[in-house]
Order: structure tokens, then sequence, then C-alpha cells
């Protein structure tokens, strides 16, 4: 048989071609992501309350994956900085995400006040021009002095969220000589008012940080944060806080308890 059609014939009986070979290697990269998911979730719901994760053989037959998809999800969870490899130890958990409850209206200290101490720095406050849409948004003239604060939020002394946030001047200039360092916004605006605070709306994304973020949350530039847009009302309606929080997005995770209704 000439050389070609010996080569032709291997082929065509099993010999793994490129196509083949790329199919697995996307299989497997699949399947790593998924295992890196629940992986994820285990993390950061204290699932190795010893902090050390379960051998890579024990994790390959608990999850029924081969050695090398156990490898690179371990590998993304690393990349991620949740874990880390310590030679005569294993893979550490290195690294912890709070919880942040989409699902009651508390502000940060409230929020978190099981995993330690919230500190603010206060970085700009005073009064500024409302432009257009927080004008419109807090149903004030446009160009009308509103009071501006910018925070750096740490919980244990990390940096963990940068605060910006507009509250009309009629409101806000009670809070000029409050100790905005300790105390969330939200008390000091229902002490201020006299109300409680009925309800936000809300919107949530992923957003690369911009230079200054990065900087004051001593994040990687262009590193992905979780951009927290809320409206806050009083209990009678009206919008009284206007909120950008940046959080960092390896330091936080959010969750919420959804009702479905049709």
């Amino acid at each position: 048989m000439p050389p070609t059609d010996r080569i032709r014939d291997h082929a065509g009986q099993g010999a793994p071609t490129v196509a083949a070979q790329r199919t697995r290697r996307r299989l497997r990269a699949d399947r790593a992501r998924q295992l890196a998911d629940l992986l994820r979730h285990q993390l950061l719901t204290g699932g190795f309350p010893a902090g050390t994760l379960p051998h890579e053989s024990t994790l390959a037959t608990d999850y029924r994956a081969s050695r090398n998809t156990v490898r690179q999800a371990l590998d993304l969870l690393r990349a991620e900085g949740l874990v880390d490899r310590l030679p005569g130890v294993g893979t550490v958990v290195v690294a912890q995400k709070y919880p942040h409850g989409l699902d009651r209206l508390m502000g940060l200290a409230e929020t978190l006040r099981e995993h330690g101490h919230v500190t603010n720095e206060v970085r700009t406050m005073g009064p500024a021009p409302a432009p257009a849409p927080v004008a419109e948004r807090l149903h004030v003239p446009p160009g009308a002095d509103l009071l501006y604060i910018e925070r750096l939020r740490r919980l244990n002394g990390l940096p963990l969220s940068l605060d910006l946030t507009y509250i009309p001047l009629d409101i806000g200039t009670a809070l000029l000589g409050a100790d905005l360092e300790n105390t969330d916004v939200f008390r000091l605006l229902e002490a201020v008012t006299g109300q409680q605070l009925g309800h936000a709306e809300i919107t949530l994304e992923a957003v690369n940080a911009d230079a200054h973020s990065a900087t004051v949350l001593e994040a990687p530039r262009g590193a992905a944060v979780l951009m927290l847009e809320r409206l806050t009302h009083l209990a009678d309606g009206r919008p009284v806080d206007l909120e950008f929080i940046r959080f960092r997005g390896d330091r936080i995770t959010m969750s919420g308890l959804l009702h479905r209704s049709l």
C-alpha cells in the first residue's frame, strides 16, 4: 500500500484530527467552568470550613470529572484570587467574599454588621450643581445645588466600595456636621427627615474600573467592579438619595430572594 494510502487509511480508523482535539479541549473547558462554579459556591458559603479543599483525586471522584478537568477548574479559581496552591498542604482558600443582600433596604454597615466594622473615608463633601439626569430623578430643578458626597468604604480596613451620593440640599444641609465616618447615610436621612425610608430602585451591572476608582479601591486598573445604582425614597415616596456605588467584585457577592409573580 502506498504511503499516502496508509496515512489515509490510518486516519479513517480513528486517528485524532485537529477538529476532534479542539472539540475535546472545548468540552473539557466547559466542564472545568461548570465545576469551578460549583466549587466557588461552596467557597463562598463556608463549604470548606477548614480552609482547605479536598485532594484533586477526591474532587474528581465526587464530581465525576477527570483530574485534568479538576486542575483546570482550580486554575480558574486561582486566577480569581479565591484559592492558592501551597506545597505540602494542597489547595487552600485565600480570599473571602462578603454577602450583600438585594431584598432588604439597608446601609452597608447594617448589611455587613456580622462580618466586621465598616468605616467611611469622606473624600469629598459639599454643595454641587445637579446634572440634568440627577436633577430629574431627585425631582429638583436642573442646576440646583445638591449635597454631593464621595466616600471610600472599608470593611475591617480593606477597601470595599467607592460611593458617590447626591441628596437634595434642603435635607443634605443637616448632614454637613454629621458623623459620616461612622454612620450610614440611611440612618442620618431617617433622623433628619423624621421618616422611615420606604423603597429603592436599583440597577446592578459590571463595569471596568476607571483610573480614579481603581486607585482608590486599590484594584487593578480596568478590573471589573460591581456598579450598584440606587435611588432611595422616603416612606411618603419622595426621592432623597441617588447613589452610584462601585464595589470591588472580588470582595462582595450579591444575593436576593425572588418570588415568581405572573
